[in-house]
């Protein structure tokens, strides 16, 4: 399966990436990794962020546009070449961000806001073939479950950038390096080990 060739072709291009979820799934540290490792790729990189009320199931999304030059942070509707979201509702929620020929990896996980408890809302029945409906590259994954079986479910949100790195050009060494900077000391290894297990992933 071939990913991303065209993106690939010429790094001189915009790669953009647009990552949502709710508060509490680790969206704004991986965005910040995504960041580190186009900076380490000698990249130019921008970055912009909103923090939904995380406490409470709040929407949490993030804007990384990295490239020889970037002048905004934000991506536009219909420009985003790949969409990582770590809940299903919000990936069917940001789909329409997604160019026609991009990609949306999407973490096999329900988090149900209360506000859809008492009845103020309805959670989509099956939000990611809503969104295999409206997209042809859709890309879902069992990230919550792999990363339990690792031994810290907490390192989904890495699990998933390892998914993410097969679609980007970006160096495995600057992606490792960034990820042993950036999370917590003393889970240098389980988070590697995670983004290796999404790295390696059959797609």
């Amino acid at each position: 399966m071939h990913l991303y060739d065209d993106l690939q072709d010429n790094m001189n291009q915009l790669t953009n990436v647009l990552i949502v979820g709710v508060g509490g799934q680790g969206v704004l540290l991986a965005s910040e990794l995504l960041c580190d490792v186009a900076f380490l790729s000698g990249l130019d990189v921008k970055k912009s962020e909103v923090h939904g009320m995380a406490q409470r199931g709040g929407v949490v999304s993030s804007h990384v546009r990295f490239g020889k030059k970037v002048y905004s942070p934000l991506i536009a509707a219909g420009e985003a070449d790949l969409m990582l979201s770590f809940e299903q509702a919000e990936a069917k929620r940001w789909i329409h961000y997604v160019k026609t020929d991009g990609w949306a990896v999407i973490n096999i996980r329900k988090l149900v806001p209360p506000v859809a408890f008492l009845k103020e809302m309805n959670y989509p029945e099956n939000p990611v073939e809503d969104v295999r409906k409206r997209h042809e590259h859709v890309l879902a994954v069992s990230a919550t479950e792999m990363a339990q079986a690792l031994g810290n479910v907490r390192t989904a949100n890495i699990l998933l950038l390892g998914v993410v790195s097969r679609f980007v050009e970006l160096k495995k060494e600057n992606w490792e390096q960034a990820i042993r900077e950036r999370v917590p000391k003393g889970t240098e290894s389980v988070n590697l080990k995670a983004f290796h297990t999404g790295r390696s992933l059959q797609l």
